[in-house]
């Protein structure tokens, strides 16, 4: 089908645990930093460490960039560079492991961008923290639109964001899909501006005390693998 005949012409994704296991790599780097501040002297066993640490950005967010400043000066009473210096460096060891796309992402991408769709990554991650994800993934080079939290001021399910993204893409909202894993973020706020909406079953991974999801997404397509994407474009486009 040309393009000028198709009915979609953008896809929007979201960012974490729609292109990347990030929670997966959140943990992983998590495990890693609590090992090295005990091989450095902190006494505390490393369940214990990981489940504060992850009180800890329940409290103030999993962007934060000082939590392990804020764990050391909680639980020891003061940060001291040699733990603090040993967590980060075993913290992005492992997280840039396990930071990879998912399975068939790179097919996927690789296919709309020769098919002629224009893609865009709508996110709520700081824009650096977006950006170097996107770096690891060997993704940043894909997008016509990339937009982070400090470019919309707006966190998802805010109509902002999608609005934003639609304008610069040049495109309608019934002229787009949107695909995210949250339900309650992704799929209600790009539903509520018009976009086509599909939730990636496969990387909500999030537990129910996060998210309040009832097992209903909302969204107007299920997919269980990102390359199930390529079926629900032809399906909107009448192929």
């Amino acid at each position: 089908m040309s393009t000028n005949n198709r009915k979609i012409k953008a896809v929007i994704f979201d960012l974490d645990n729609t292109l990347t296991d990030f929670m997966l790599a959140k943990r992983n780097a998590i495990l890693a930093a609590a090992d090295a501040m005990i091989d450095t002297g902190l006494q505390m066993d490393q369940k214990t460490v990981y489940d504060t640490i992850f009180k800890l950005y329940d409290e103030i967010g999993i962007e934060h960039q000082r939590v392990f400043n804020k764990f050391l000066e909680q639980e020891v009473g003061a940060v001291e560079d040699k733990v603090l210096a040993s967590a980060v460096c075993a913290y992005r060891r492992a997280r840039e492991a396990a930071l990879v796309p998912y399975p068939h992402v790179l097919l996927t991408i690789h296919r709309l961008v020769k098919d002629g769709y224009k893609l865009a990554v709508v996110s709520d991650a700081p824009r650096f923290e977006a950006w170097l994800r996107l770096s690891y993934l060997r993704l940043n080079h894909f997008f016509d639109v990339v937009l982070a939290h400090d470019d919309t001021k707006h966190h998802k399910p805010s109509p902002v964001p999608f609005e934003m993204a639609l304008e610069r893409l040049g495109v309608a909202a019934d002229e787009a899909v949107m695909i995210g894993d949250w339900p309650e973020r992704d799929i209600v706020g790009a539903g509520g501006v018009g976009l086509h909406t599909v939730y990636a079953r496969y990387g909500d991974t999030y537990d129910t005390s996060i998210r309040k999801s009832d097992g209903d997404s909302g969204a107007d397509f299920e997919v269980d693998d990102i390359m199930q994407l390529l079926d629900v474009i032809a399906t909107l486009n009448g192929e």
